[in-house]
């Protein structure tokens, strides 16, 4: 994975309230004595963000939103700016999640337009593309991510990209305990990144982290991290176990 910082991502979906959360990292915290050479990202339902950031300004791990608007503030109502999430201290946001997608409707440019918003707000985007059992039957997997990769970066310059994370998730893998194998998800993250040096640079895509979600679980989780274009993991279900979630970050390969 070249000089590229692992990242390993929890996102906790519609799970844990603030009480179940501040529990979750105190749990963590004692688990994980050290980390090693890696990056951590923890991503709570929204109405507990501003106390899982407290509790983690006393840890190295990092914050991120799980979705939010593009438009700055108005009459949206039930929706989150990048501003308030910006101002409960994220540094990370989830966007283009297959649930998003998939249950809430997204399309490709609702996406783009928050892309763009992330930006704005220095907020990191961890961009989520993949593609259905369906599509992936009928051969389409890479015309479908190669899409939701130039509608989503369509007007995002040089600068703003190398700070990009992009996530590979198999919408038949979220969720229903299949996973990608190893050479499956090497396969496309080489061709994300491939599509990334063409249409960027080279350099950028070097340093570009790409991460792996779907079912990622800890009895598997090493194997993925070893592929020379898996920069991390992007993981939910297991993530809200801070025992097997520690041994997902303990199973990146340290140089």
């Amino acid at each position: 994975m070249a000089d590229r910082l692992p990242l390993i991502a929890a996102n906790w979906k519609m799970n844990f309230t603030i009480e179940e959360s501040l529990k979750f990292i105190t749990a963590l915290t004692h688990e994980l004595k050290a980390a090693g050479n890696v990056e951590i990202v923890i991503a709570p339902p929204f109405t507990a963000l501003y106390s899982t950031g407290v509790a983690l300004s006393e840890t190295p791990f990092k914050l991120a939103a799980q979705n939010m608007f593009w438009e700055e503030s108005g009459a949206f109502t039930g929706e989150i700016s990048g501003a308030f999430i910006k101002d409960v201290g994220c540094e990370y946001v989830i966007l283009g999640h297959s649930e998003r997608r998939q249950i809430f409707g997204e399309s490709n440019e609702m996406i783009a337009k928050k892309v763009q918003a992330a930006i704005r707000h220095n907020l990191v985007p961890i961009l989520c593309i993949g593609e259905t059992l369906a599509e992936r039957e009928a051969r389409k997997t890479w015309n479908i991510c190669e899409n939701q990769l130039k509608t989503a970066l369509s007007s995002i310059q040089l600068k703003a990209i190398e700070n990009f994370i992009i996530a590979y998730e198999p919408v038949w893998a979220i969720g229903t305990g299949r996973q990608a194998t190893p050479e499956q998800a090497q396969e496309i993250h080489h061709m994300i990144r491939n599509w990334i040096s063409k249409t960027f640079d080279g350099a950028t895509a070097q340093r570009l982290r790409i991460l792996y979600g779907g079912s990622v679980k800890a009895k598997t989780s090493r194997e993925i991290l070893s592929q020379p274009d898996v920069d991390g993991v992007l993981v939910g279900g297991a993530s809200l176990d801070p025992v097997e979630f520690a041994e997902i970050i303990r199973s990146v390969p340290q140089k």
